[in-house]
């Protein structure tokens, strides 16, 4: 019971602090803001080591046997090469293990880029025009795959598919806008019952 107090009180003054921002800058507000990044990365610390470094290497390691075991050294080193990035002298080395996961983050990023997301909206795109919502949803994609074509002038019907393409980017970057809007004022919302509900009980 009264860690729920002592949870609940925390909660509500750093809430506050976050929003006193909205009258202008001050100590409260920095505070919240660094133990809320301190919160994080203690987090994601304790989440890496706890499902990623501490099964995946080290048990892996003390369970594996032959070649298997010796292979699991190699993203070990290049773990501890990415250390020598505090000191200045030896820095350079992190560029190796920065390298690997670049790249390896960038092909696997690609492969994922095209088979879950370009394939599908390919295949979507490759509907019947019976229908209003098909025939504006090839439209606008043909639209605005013109729009990026910079290879022809843009004159006549291409001039003219082109600025069309625009109308569609703008109503796609209004939508996803409103969506972002829509997930923040929910955000806020939870935040004012928590304030009104939880913490002074003005509400039920």
């Amino acid at each position: 019971m009264i860690l729920n107090i002592i949870g609940t009180w925390l909660a509500a003054t750093l809430t506050l602090a976050i929003f006193s921002f909205l009258y202008k800058d001050n100590p409260f507000y920095k505070l919240a803001e660094h133990i809320y990044v301190g919160v994080s990365a203690g987090f994601w610390v304790i989440y890496v080591w706890s499902f990623d470094i501490k099964p995946m290497l080290i048990d892996r390691f003390m369970t594996a046997t032959g070649i298997e075991k010796w292979i699991l050294l190699i993203p070990a080193i290049l773990g501890v090469l990415m250390l020598t990035r505090w000191f200045p002298k030896t820095a350079w080395i992190s560029r190796i293990p920065l390298s690997f996961t670049i790249g390896i983050g960038a092909g696997l990023g690609v492969t994922a880029s095209i088979q879950g997301f370009l394939i599908p909206q390919i295949g979507a795109t490759l509907l019947p025009l019976t229908t209003i919502n098909n025939i504006l949803l090839v439209i606008g994609v043909i639209s605005t795959i013109i729009y990026f074509y910079f290879s022809k002038e843009f004159k006549g019907a291409w001039k003219f598919f082109s600025r069309l393409g625009i109308i569609f980017i703008m109503v796609a970057f209004g939508a996803s806008f409103g969506y972002t809007v829509m997930a923040r004022i929910s955000l806020l919302i939870g935040r004012i019952y928590f304030l009104l509900h939880n913490f002074l009980g003005i509400i039920p």
